[in-house]
């Protein structure tokens, strides 16, 4: 289906239009929508088996999980955001009939930033979907055009707020089978947004092929002609954006990790490598389908994340109240910019410190805009993230199942 045959967008507010409400029944968002009323433990039993446990490894932070690797394609994919594996997992599925379909995004002719929903049958044509693609997509009209296709085995690839839309109307579209593939998803932003974003930091923006944020606290550009840039996360023109440069949608998202995923591939964990967040036994099956096409190594941990996640909260705390942000000092810049990569948090500290901040972010930004909101959105485990560090649900901010009993 061409960008344009896509009905009009149901107006809402807090939607990243994920694709939902073009369909044929727009009022589903209303028990589908992760910035409605969200149940992640519900959601989490059906589609793992159990909702997270707080007690097991990392849970608390990245939902339920069987295994996490560090891990890399022995031949990455050219043209691929990191070694490729996202892409080589829907070619596999494709090559050997287990799915019908990729449901994915591709760049837009006109824009090769600008994501485009897109249904992909040939395993060759999957290569079209690798890198990066910065602004909204509504992946999920196409659910519904693949159906009266006939497809009965269908691939997803997408991010957090899709795939929790997906998996609340899962069990209504009746696919025989149904792999997701999650990828992390932390601040995304219109794509006329983003194109600023490069106006900023380069003076060669449309020659820019390539933009990654590295574990290394540092953001990669890759140019046209085959040359690089590195610029680290403290030299980046933040404070110079606007206000709503993020909507409230990417700052009150309380799923990173994209935990309702079979697999979860991003990179916060993996040092310099990619990071596999392997949830039940569909998600190990595909990366059982790679066999030795991928290297696997344990995930590692480095750092104490407290205090960058406490300096984040507190300049949260002025954004969120309209108070303008200190800029550090330019000579105390290049000193800080050489310290973060060899002190910060490294490994599942990193991803740790990330989601503890996304969860703080939630309760600030919430509560500072619309806290008639905050009983409905916010899951009892992101208040059990940000308790340690003094964020604690004031009167009315919890509903009546989650607030403290009387013993």
């Amino acid at each position: 289906m061409a960008k344009d045959t896509f009905r009009d967008a149901v107006p809402r507010t807090l939607c990243t239009d994920c694709g939902l409400s073009r369909t044929d029944d727009p009022g589903r968002c209303g028990q589908a929508c992760q910035f409605i009323r969200p149940d992640y433990p519900g959601l989490e039993a059906q589609v793992h088996g159990r909702a997270r446990n707080p007690e097991e490894g990392d849970e608390r932070f990245f939902g339920p999980y069987k295994k996490m690797y560090r891990a890399w394609a022995r031949k990455p994919a050219e043209g691929a955001q990191w070694s490729g594996l996202t892409t080589r997992i829907a070619q596999k599925l494709l090559e050997t009939g287990a799915v019908e379909a990729v449901l994915t995004v591709v760049p837009d002719p006109e824009d090769r930033w600008r994501p485009v929903p897109t249904l992909i049958t040939q395993a060759q044509d999957m290569a079209r979907a690798r890198g990066m693609r910065m602004g909204y997509a509504p992946l999920l009209a196409l659910l519904e055009p693949a159906r009266d296709q006939g497809i009965t085995r269908l691939a997803v690839i997408g991010i957090p707020c899709q795939v929790y839309a997906l998996r609340a109307i899962e069990k209504e579209l009746g696919f025989e089978r149904l792999y997701v593939i999650g990828t992390p998803c932390s601040d995304n932003t219109t794509t006329e947004n983003f194109h600023l974003f490069l106006d900023r930091l380069t003076d060669r923006p449309e020659a820019v092929s390539y933009l990654e944020f590295r574990a290394d606290y540092r953001v990669e550009l890759r140019f046209d002609d085959g040359s690089r840039r590195e610029i680290p996360f403290l030299k980046l023109p933040i404070s110079d954006l606007p206000a709503d440069f993020f909507p409230l949608t990417c700052r009150t998202c309380v799923d990173y990790t994209n935990v309702l995923a079979d697999l979860t591939v991003g990179y916060m964990a993996g040092e310099g490598e990619q990071w596999l967040i392997v949830r039940n036994a569909r998600g190990a099956e595909l990366v059982e389908m790679l066999g030795d096409e991928v290297r696997l190594n344990p995930v590692g941990s480095r750092g104490k994340r407290a205090g960058a996640v406490k300096g984040f909260i507190e300049n949260t705390r002025l954004a969120a109240g309209g108070l303008p942000l200190r800029r550090m000092p330019d000579w105390l810049r290049p000193l800080m910019a050489w310290l973060q990569p060899r002190i910060g948090p490294r490994g599942l500290e990193f991803a740790r410190a990330r989601v503890e901040m996304k969860a703080a972010e939630t309760v600030l930004h919430l509560r500072r805009h619309v806290p008639r909101r905050m009983k409905h959105m916010i899951p009892k485990h992101v208040w059990a993230l940000v308790a340690p560090y003094g964020l604690e649900p004031e009167p009315g901010e919890t509903s009546d199942k989650d607030a403290p009993r009387d013993p």
